[in-house]
């Protein structure tokens, strides 16, 4: 179910020119996730995941270009390379797939020939400093080998574009030597220079003046501008350069890369869009799917305030927020859920205030007269103050334990359990239930105490009640911030069954309690059909 009261608020605020580019700027952005992003410490992808990655990158974010390997680096490597190459020239995007390589007689452009690929990023020196203390060569040499690598890469069908490495500490420290380079590779026949501010040292101002005294000097250039984010100003930067005329911006997904990280797709392109009215043909709705799909196969979490990504940035926590957004929109900027294919969500707790708990409620179909309004404001304020996460599937149990009526029934209801664990052993689990006024006993192994008890669950479920018993999704432990050794432990667990979610908290001493805890309130929506849809609407009992 979408918001659609939401969109119609909205839709005054979200007026992106998707029609004329006139006075636009067509910016192109080149996405390195699958090589400079893999150079995250610990992220290391398996060639079908890069495959993935690249498919979903070009086609669904349709992003002009991908860099997705360094050359001769390992033969998985090389397989990796080899299947994007081959599906991208299936698709007519071959020239969208780039591979760094570098100035090394011909091995680099030879490697990437042979995997399929025919566009090279080359790495040069853009210091003198990198120039004479690491090759132990003259600017002279350099250039002269740079052109070497050029013109065979051109006699070989290639695309080529020359990486600047170090360029912002070249502008910084030794300017003569980048405009010397400069010139003596003018007319080799390069497609884009590209500018990296490799240990992320740049500020927007410095950006700026670096970036016009390029174009000043070489007016005619294409010049994409690759940032690091060492000090938070990664995305500062990029729209910076933008401004001071780069034609391309470099970014990863959820900002990965070396050290504290690149440019993040997501934030790069809303700023654009939003801040520059600059063009480009990324497809927003599809960032948050690529978000989840490179968080998920990096291991890398996106933090939960993450602009644009992270899993809170469209939940309203404070009441009056929500209460502006019933009074015209008074809380409402560009960056509207919708237009990210998400949906805003009101947070629960001792912030919430009544208008956040009255959409929650209109969103379950719950109606409540004022007053009984009112108690259930002050049960999950109380909450709130013992830090309790509340959640919209929590809502039901709420209202039924403050009005004293069944809404939901509790359907499923714990008997009794027994756990234990021992060395060398399996712990084991043995439980009675009571669902629809009958009990069951079962007990069963796992690989955990709360592993043993849901597996006890399912046999109950399969062997006595012939019905399916949803899947264990995602699972999260954490102690309340200020907690002590004794303080509660708070188990997030989400569940699903076909395109149903179930997301439900439990908060206890311990830890295999609160889980069971999380586990009943999921039983108790399930049996009365209470949840969630993939698509984010929900399902009222």
């Amino acid at each position: 179910m979408t918001n659609t009261s939401e969109e119609r608020k909205c839709s005054a605020m979200s007026e992106y020119d998707k029609t004329g580019m006139a006075g636009r700027p067509a910016i192109e952005i080149m996405d390195s996730t699958l090589r400079d992003g893999e150079q995250t410490s610990g992220v290391s992808f398996l060639p079908h995941e890069k495959l993935v990655i690249a498919r979903k990158l070009l086609k669904d974010v349709n992003v002009d270009r991908i860099e997705v390997a360094s050359a001769r680096v390992s033969d998985g490597e090389k397989n990796a390379v080899s299947m994007i190459c081959r599906y991208a020239a299936n698709n007519g995007m071959l020239g969208r797939v780039e591979v760094l390589g570098f100035v090394d007689g011909h091995r680099s452009i030879d490697w990437i020939k042979e995997c399929g690929g025919r566009v090279i990023n080359l790495l040069a020196k853009g210091s003198l400093k990198h120039c004479t203390q690491q090759l132990k060569k003259t600017p002279e040499e350099h250039a002269a080998d740079i052109r070497s690598e050029v013109a065979y890469a051109l006699e070989q069908g290639f695309t080529v574009n020359l990486y600047l490495e170090d360029w912002s500490n070249g502008m910084k420290d030794s300017p003569e030597y980048v405009y010397g380079l400069m010139d003596a590779l003018q007319g080799a026949g390069i497609r884009r220079f590209l500018l990296p501010d490799t240990l992320g040292i740049l500020n927007p101002l410095q950006c700026v003046e670096y970036l016009r005294k390029m174009l000043k000097r070489y007016p005619d250039t294409h010049f994409d501008f690759h940032a690091h984010n060492d000090y938070d100003l990664s995305v500062s930067n990029s729209l910076a350069a933008v401004l001071s005329g780069a034609k391309g911006l470099h970014v990863t997904v959820n900002g990965l890369g070396e050290r504290c990280g690149n440019a993040p797709l997501a934030s790069v392109q809303v700023i654009l869009k939003d801040m520059f009215h600059a063009h480009t043909n990324i497809h927003e709705e599809m960032l948050n799917d690529v978000s989840r799909l490179v968080e998920g196969y990096s291991g890398i979490a996106v933090a939960p305030n993450t602009p644009v990504v992270g899993r809170y940035v469209f939940t309203q926590v404070a009441g009056v927020h929500a209460d502006g957004d019933n009074k015209d929109n008074l809380y409402c900027n560009d960056l509207v859920p919708e237009r990210f294919g998400r949906h805003r969500e009101y947070a629960l707790g001792k912030n919430s205030g009544k208008a956040n708990i009255v959409k929650n409620l209109e969103d379950l179909g719950l109606e409540l007269t004022p007053e009984q309004t009112k108690a259930v404001t002050r049960r999950i304020t109380e909450l709130g103050d013992k830090k309790e996460l509340v959640t919209q599937e929590d809502l039901p149990y709420i209202v039924s334990d403050v009005l004293k009526h069944s809404a939901p029934e509790d359907k499923v209801k714990l008997v009794s359990y027994m756990v234990s664990t021992s060395y060398g052993l399996k712990p084991i689990a043995s439980l009675k239930v009571e669902i629809e006024g009958r009990e069951y006993e079962a007990d069963s192994t796992g690989d955990g105490q709360y592993d043993a008890f849901v597996k006890a669950l399912r046999k109950i479920y399969r062997d006595r009640l012939g019905k399916d018993f949803p899947l264990l999704d995602n699972y999260v432990v954490s102690i309340p911030p200020g907690g002590r050794t004794d303080a509660l432990v708070q188990t997030a667990i989400t569940w699903r069954l076909g395109n149903r979610i179930w997301r439900t908290r439990g908060l206890d001493a311990d830890q295999t309690e609160a889980a069971i805890k999380a586990t009943f309130k999921m039983l108790n929506q399930f049996e009365n059909n209470v949840g969630e849809t993939e698509e984010g609407g929900s399902l009222g009992s």
